[in-house]
């Protein structure tokens, strides 16, 4: 199904989405778009995010903020219902995943309990007047979008905890076949790493989810993008958000560079455009990176959070009319979260979680020239973390699940095809030839006789991983890795597959024995991924000396 308007009859398709970078200070780096690059066709007028600027890191947290904010709010604002229909039709709706790989739904707790996840994304278009005003160049109206926010929030099974994970958006990944829901248009996969801002001219958001699925194998539930004038609005309406910058601070440089904050030390109130001047500083902020940008924008999000908690100015019916306006105006949703019944139920269980448990982080990176890859080992353990639902901030450990065997039996070891890779190869080192090959006998040796070696491939794998497809093959899976030494974790149900595969990982890279090292699980958040606590209120922004002003 194609984006929709959810808004009742008469609605208007949106103007196209636009272009340029992002949620940044005004200074563009000139990142070409793909060729064919798709539009938002079905955006209101008010599109999705911010102007930005390059490389370095992470968050833009404004439409989180944004994004968050209004989903709260709605929970809080029982007065929302009455203007339930108008607000209903001022949501917007597109598919959720527009890839042909879908990352396996996580298993239910004791309780029957399952994680839920929702991908956050801000958009950089400049589709309306409002947008273009707050969002800089006039040449960059009618662009292509770039999702220059792109936020993971994982809230657990037991709703006891909230995880973000933010990736910058110059992150190089592998964008998967993407095909627009509208026209049909195919977006074939990229045949080299493409900044993931990217994916959201692809034929919309829900690319964006797939490139994501594709790099963490973490199930999403569903995405929410927010725009430029959604951000200002929002912060008016619960009368503005405590920040705190270590020296006096003016954002603008001799060359013009600069979102134009200017700030005296200590905490100010800051709202409307001055917020979004906030989380688009990145020129004034020590270092002068993204990663600055993005510590100012966890350092918002979390009071923005804690207002909308403790602050008494929201018992107020028409600022909480007013904020639930705003918010479903600059909405755009998948189908699920496609009504306000459905955005107030998802209020409801996000707030279950106190700041306290709540863990902003970044995608542990590595650079590479101007751009950033995902750090081999620390990203792909802070992903793991969040797929096996484990809570960032160390509190709460799960004890260790009870390793579940599979109802389906094995077919004795002589009957089991099994297909092995080399997937040794890592972004620090180059695979170890013929890895797929050693294996195969090490199982053909065990009685697998129908194991076969794929050496058309090298692959990238941190992890030892056996993969099927279906149910029926998944005790013949099992068996593989108990006759490894492998433990049952690393056998995983995929759509990737259409049979018994083993990828031999980057932890097994010689040996005929797997190293019991290797199977144990470090739950540990990695140390590169930032991590913030949602209840800190003393974070203040270190400001650059040359940005300070008397």
């Amino acid at each position: 199904m194609g984006r929709s308007s959810v808004r009742g009859e008469g609605a208007r398709e949106r103007a196209p989405h636009a272009s340029d970078h992002g949620w940044d200070d005004g200074q563009h780096e000139g990142d070409e778009p793909p060729d064919g690059a798709g539009r938002h066709k079905h955006r209101r007028g008010g599109g999705g995010g911010s102007g930005g600027e390059p490389p370095r890191r992470r968050r833009r947290i404004l439409r989180w903020s944004a994004t968050v904010l209004s989903v709260l709010i709605l929970g809080t604002a029982g007065a929302g219902y009455l203007y339930y229909q108008h607000l209903n039709n001022n949501l917007e709706t597109d598919d959720l995943n527009l890839g042909d790989h879908r990352a396996p739904e996580p298993t239910p707790n004791a309780a029957g309990q399952t994680p839920l996840n929702i991908l956050l994304i801000g958009s950089d278009a400049r589709d309306s007047k409002a947008n273009q005003k707050l969002g800089g160049a006039k040449e960059t109206f009618g662009g292509t979008p770039l999702a220059d926010v792109q936020m993971l929030l994982h809230l657990s099974a037991d709703r006891t905890n909230m995880s973000v994970v933010s990736m910058p958006r110059d992150t190089l990944v592998d964008i998967p076949k993407c095909t627009d829901p509208d026209d049909g248009k195919v977006y074939e996969a990229s045949t080299q790493r493409t900044m993931t801002n990217q994916t959201l001219g692809r034929g919309g958001p829900g690319c964006t989810v797939a490139t994501w699925e594709k790099l963490t194998n973490i199930h999403i539930d569903h995405f929410m993008e927010v725009d430029f004038s959604g951000v200002v609005s929002m912060a008016d309406a619960i009368g503005g958000v405590p920040v705190c910058v270590d020296a006096n601070i003016y954002s603008r440089d001799n060359e013009g560079h600069g979102s134009g904050l200017k700030l005296e030390e200590g905490t100010t109130y800051i709202k409307g455009e001055q917020a979004l001047q906030w989380l688009r500083t990145r020129y004034g902020f020590d270092g002068g990176t993204d990663i600055s940008r993005a510590k100012a924008q966890h350092m918002y999000m979390n009071s923005l959070v804690r207002e909308l908690r403790d602050n008494a100015n929201l018992s107020s019916p028409n600022k909480l009319r007013k904020l639930a306006e705003t918010a479903t105006s600059s909405l755009k949703v998948d189908e699920g979260l496609g009504s306000v019944k459905r955005l107030y139920d998802l209020s409801n269980e996000l707030k279950k979680v106190s700041p306290e448990r709540t863990t902003m982080t970044t995608m542990p990176f590595e650079y590479v020239g101007a751009r950033v890859i995902p750090k081999p080992g620390d990203a792909e353990q802070l992903f793991r973390l969040v797929r096996d639902d484990v809570s960032l901030d160390g509190k709460g450990k799960k004890k260790p699940a009870k390793e579940k065997l599979s109802d389906d039996p094995a077919a004795s070891d002589d009957q089991i095809a099994v297909q092995v890779q080399n997937g040794t190869r890592s972004d620090t080192e180059p695979p170890v030839s013929g890895r797929a090959s050693t294996v195969t006998q090490l199982l053909t040796g065990k009685g697998f006789t129908k194991a076969t070696a794929d050496t058309t491939t090298a692959l990238a794998e941190q992890k030892t991983v056996i993969r099927y497809p279906s149910a029926e093959l998944e005790g013949d899976a099992q068996r593989v890795a108990k006759s490894l030494g492998l433990p049952l974790s690393s056998v995983e149900k995929s759509t990737d597959v259409s049979g018994v595969v083993l990828v031999v990982g980057a932890d097994w890279r010689e040996g005929n024995t797997y190293p019991k090292s290797a199977g144990k699980k470090d739950d540990k958040t990695p140390d590169s991924a930032d991590a913030l606590n949602g209840s800190d209120k003393k974070a203040c922004m270190h400001v650059d000396p040359d940005f300070t002003w008397k």
